[in-house]
C-alpha cells in the first residue's frame, strides 16, 4: 500500500537556508513511507535535488517577490489546487507559498513561516492546519495562528568538499552566506584591521554571493576589500564549516540562522549577532558569542575571544547542536502534521 502524500512548495529553484531545510526534511519523510512532489518556480537545483531523491517533481511559480507580485501569484492557482487533489498534505514552505492558501481551502496545508515578519499575519494564512516557526523570534508575531516552533534541521556529518582558499597557516575566521546588507558582511570586513593587529596570521574568509543580484555595488565593496579573500558560493558549503576556527554570522536580522547550527555541529564555534532567533541558537560564552550588529569592534573583540578558547567552545557548540539534528526535526513535523490525516 502506498504511503501519504505530500506536495511541498518552494518558492525559488535554487536553495537557501530554508530550501535546504525542506530538503532535508523530505529526504526524512520519504524515508518514513512517504510519497513526495516538490514544485519550484522551473527547475534549477531544487528539481535536480527532486531527482536525486527519488521524487516527482512539478513547475510552479507563484510570481516572485516585489510590487505586483500578489496579483502574480493568482495565476498559480489552477495548477496548485490541482496538484494538491493528488495528496494528503501540502507544505507550503515560506511566506511567498503562504499565498497559494486561499486557493487550497479543503486541503490539510501546513505553511512553515521562516521570516520575522514586520506587520500582522494576513487573515488567509489561518486557513493552514498547521503553522511552523523557525524560532520563538519568528513565531512572536504570529497572533492568533498558534505557530509551533521547529528549528531548522542541520546534518551533523556533511559530505566533505573541497575547499576553495589555497592552503596556509593562521587561524580561518570565515562567513558563509548570501553576502547582502542584511547578513552585514561588511561589518566583518570592517572588523579585520582590529583582528589582524592582534591575530595577524588569522585569515578573514568570506564564502558567498548575491545570487539574485539584489546589490551589486555591496558585493564589489566586499570583494575589493583589502585583508580579506573571497571566494564565490561552493555547493554543499555545510561541508567547508569544520574548515573554519570560528564562523562569523553578523546579520542584521536573521529569523534563525542555519548556518550556525551547521557550524556548531561539526565542532566549530562562531560569532553571531543577537538579533532575531541568533540568541535560541548560541549561548553567549559558552558556544560562541553573541555583540549588538553594526558594531565591528566588538565584533573583532569577540572573534578573538573565540580564537583564544576555541577548543572548549567548540565542544559546547557540538553539544548544543544535537537539538537541531534533522532525525529529531522530521520526528516533530511528521507529528505536528499527523503522518497524512486528513
Amino acid at each position: 500500500m502506498d504511503g501519504p502524500r505530500l506536495l511541498a512548495v518552494a518558492a525559488v529553484d535554487e536553495p537557501g537556508g530554508a530550501e535546504i531545510g525542506l530538503l532535508r526534511l523530505l529526504a526524512g519523510m520519504a524515508g518514513r513511507g512517504w510519497q513526495i512532489t516538490l514544485t519550484s518556480p522551473s527547475g534549477g537545483t531544487m528539481q535536480a535535488a527532486a531527482r536525486a531523491g527519488g521524487w516527482d517533481w512539478a513547475p510552479l511559480a507563484l510570481g516572485g517577490l516585489g510590487r505586483g507580485a500578489g496579483l502574480r501569484s493568482l495565476a498559480a492557482w489552477p495548477r496548485a489546487r490541482r496538484l494538491a487533489a493528488a495528496h494528503d498534505v501540502v507544505y507550503l514552505n515560506g511566506t511567498v507559498c503562504g499565498r497559494l492558501l486561499p486557493a487550497l481551502r479543503g486541503q490539510r496545508c501546513v505553511l512553515h513561516v521562516h521570516d520575522i515578519i514586520a506587520h500582522p499575519p494576513p487573515r488567509h494564512w489561518r486557513a493552514a492546519a498547521v503553522v511552523l516557526a523557525d524560532s520563538a523570534a519568528a513565531a512572536a508575531p504570529l497572533n492568533g495562528l498558534d505557530a509551533h516552533v521547529v528549528f531548522c534541521p542541520v546534518d551533523p556529518d556533511p559530505p566533505p568538499v573541497a575547499t576553495p582558499w589555497p592552503a596556509g597557516d593562521g587561524p580561518r575566521v570565515g562567513f558563509v552566506g548570501r553576502i547582502e546588507l542584511r547578513k552585514g558582511v561588511l561589518d566583518l570586513v570592517r572588523a579585520t584591521p582590529a583582528i589582524h593587529a592582534a591575530r595577524p596570521d588569522a585569515r578573514i574568509l568570506i564564502i558567498g554571493a548575491d545570487p539574485y543580484g539584489s546589490d551589486p555595488a555591496y558585493l564589489e565593496a566586499v570583494r575589493s576589500a583589502p585583508g580579506v579573500e573571497h571566494y564565490a558560493w561552493v555547493p554543499g558549503a555545510a561541508g567547508l564549516l569544520g574548515e573554519l576556527d570560528v564562523l562569523v554570522a553578523p546579520s542584521h536580522l536573521e529569523p534563525f540562522g542555519t548556518v550556525l547550527a551547521e557550524a556548531m555541529a561539526v565542532g566549530t564555534p562562531v560569532v553571531a549577532t543577537a538579533v532575531g532567533g541568533l540568541p535560541e541558537v548560541v549561548e553567549d560564552g559558552v558556544s560562541g558569542r553573541l555583540v549588538q550588529p553594526g558594531d565591528p569592534r566588538a565584533l573583532a573583540a569577540a572573534v578573538l575571544d573565540v580564537l583564544d578558547h576555541r577548543e572548549r567552545m567548540g565542544g559546547a557548540a557540538r553539544e548544543r547542536a544535537r537539538r537541531f539534528h534533522t532525525a529529531a526535526y522530521v520526528e516533530r513535523v511528521a507529528d505536528l502534521i499527523g503522518e497524512g490525516r486528513r
